[in-house]
């Protein structure tokens, strides 16, 4: 075998090898992105399940808030029927404001704020946003790294051979969220 034949042959190699390599990393980093949107899931599930319960200790006191419990109530049917991620992002996002609103409202009620029940399903709501954070951010740093992997060169030419697609990221979308809230001591 002559030199040039051997080295075309190590070339190849190389190549497929590298191919194979990159491929991997991509499967593994589109397995994670999923594992982490799993992970919020699992803590939106959480926090759907405990509304009707906050609902029903809330509705006995609120009896002229029907407007915030009915959009409550709303925004819940519309989050768990999303179908995409994108789109449960932005109805999960919708519900957040509305249970915040809730909330609220229900703080002006003192018998309500003294309720055990509710201070218990306010807590148990406090444990799962808690969660639902840590998890956004472990799919959030899944999604730089699943994006970032396929966009650098030359993994971006294997990844456009096997169509593997950027994800997007869990971010929030009213931007009053955004504004930092402004401290005034007298």
């Amino acid at each position: 075998m002559s030199t040039p034949f051997l080295v075309l042959i190590g070339i190849i190699t190389g190549a497929v090898a590298f191919g194979i390599t990159v491929y991997n990393r991509l499967v593994k980093l589109r397995n994670m992105k999923d594992e982490g949107w799993s992970g919020i899931d699992v803590q939106l599930k959480r926090r759907a399940d405990l509304i009707p319960n906050l609902m029903e200790t809330v509705k006995g006191y609120m009896e002229h808030e029907d407007e915030v419990l009915t959009a409550v109530t709303e925004l819940r049917s519309r989050a768990g029927s999303a179908d995409n991620p994108a789109d449960r992002m932005k109805a999960e996002a919708a519900l957040s404001m509305g249970l915040g609103r809730l909330i609220a409202v229900a703080e002006s009620y003192p018998d309500l704020k003294a309720n055990e029940n509710f201070l218990e399903l306010q807590r148990q709501l406090q444990e799962i946003e808690d969660q639902l954070q840590m998890a956004r951010r472990y799919y959030n740093g899944t999604v730089r790294n699943l994006n970032t992997s396929i966009e650098i060169f030359p993994n971006s030419v294997v990844a456009n051979m096997f169509h593997f697609e950027q994800a997007e990221f869990f971010e929030i979308e009213d931007d009053n969220d955004r504004a930092v809230p402004e401290v005034k001591f007298q």
